[in-house]
């Protein structure tokens, strides 16, 4: 090759020879752009809903492994401060996509009418929604003992959203309780301490953090919501409005890298303990191995799960839990709120077989 360019450099008028090298030079440049821009990944911002703790093992193994970057996305995983922040996060396009509480999206979409905003993947088949007291403060297994008693209750909490729909269908008089706004990083110093008897949270954190704060187990009740009546679903994927439209094949990518995620935490949850460490030194692994471990058995696989795969919807089940919803909430628009699951985004069924 050298020596062809150096004879025609030879036999030609050096200017001209300047001309050749440069368009050459032109062309090459061009065909290495053209390679960059068929390689060029679609930069995806993701928000959590939380810390990065023992359920954010679900996302995070999709970018240890290269889930992300096998469908051509760049993702950006962000933390949260509530389940509830994230539909703001994601409706108004600072991200493109966020894990959320799908029912307080639901309300979201009936005050805010103009907002497609929609769920693309159910997480949380079995939403972590709790109460969580101390038997020696007097709170037992029975809603009863309920009556009567201190909470904490952090108002951006999507577990307290949906105490008027547990309390409705429980019939409790909420009329002798006190509920307490507190913030999230002393709502459960504040129950070991015995300045509540009882908080609303997720079960995966108000139980864990009490355990690592030295409350014994047998003084721990948990009061799953979905165990009370109380029918609705947990944390879901939702795409904004102009990612969905603009890019759905990002969107498509997105959903089946993170239904290999999960497979790949649910058979190797140490790893997953282990990416959530990496990003949170002050957390200790021990502990978000049995956060992610409770997460995986109570909320993301499911009876309904094994038997139907992952990511979707009962569609009866989604019914009765937007009339729960409504039980303590007027809709404006009901069909429309409650249009706000769209599964046409998912993997292939048998991709979501666990």
């Amino acid at each position: 090759m050298f020596k062809v360019l150096h004879a025609a450099a030879g036999s030609l008028p050096l200017r001209r020879f300047a001309r050749l090298a440069a368009a050459g030079a032109l062309v090459t440049t061009a065909f290495l752009a053209g390679l960059h821009g068929a390689n060029a990944q679609t930069a995806v911002r993701f928000t959590l809903d939380w810390r990065f703790e023992g359920p954010a093992a679900l996302f995070l193994m999709a970018q240890e492994k290269g889930y992300f970057k096998a469908e051509g996305l760049d993702v950006t995983i962000d933390t949260g401060n509530g389940s509830r922040e994230a539909i703001p996060r994601v409706a108004s396009g600072t991200y493109d996509a966020g894990f959320g509480d799908v029912n307080s999206l639901i309300r979201f979409r009936d005050e805010n009418p103009s907002v497609d905003l929609k769920a693309v993947m159910m997480v949380y088949d079995r939403p972590p929604f709790s109460i969580v007291g101390r038997k020696s403060r007097g709170v037992t297994a029975d809603v009863k003992s309920l009556e009567g008693k201190k909470f904490g209750a952090p108002a951006a909490d999507a577990a307290f959203a949906q105490w008027p729909i547990f309390k409705t269908v429980n019939k409790l008089d909420d009329s002798k309780m006190r509920l307490e706004n507190v913030g999230f990083p002393v709502r459960e110093p504040m129950l070991a301490s015995g300045e509540v008897d009882a908080v609303f949270g997720f079960a995966n954190s108000s139980y864990i953090n009490l355990k690592s704060r030295g409350v014994p187990v047998d003084d721990i009740v948990v009061m799953l919501m979905a165990d009370y009546g109380v029918e609705l679903y947990g944390n879901a994927i939702m795409v904004s409005p102009k990612f969905m439209a603009e890019k759905p094949e990002a969107v498509r990518g997105l959903l089946r890298a993170i239904t290999r995620s999960v497979k790949e935490t649910l058979a190797n949850p140490d790893l997953g303990a282990q990416l959530v460490i990496k990003r949170n030194d002050v957390a200790k692994v021990e502990v978000e191995l049995e956060r992610l471990k409770m997460t995986l058995e109570q909320n993301v696989v499911t009876p309904w799960v094994k038997a139907n795969g992952f990511g979707g919807i009962d569609k009866a089940r989604w019914e009765r839990a937007v009339e729960q919803i409504g039980l303590t909430f007027t809709f404006k628009d009901k069909a429309k709120a409650g249009d706000a699951f769209v599964d046409s985004f998912l993997p292939a069924s048998v991709e979501r077989v666990f």
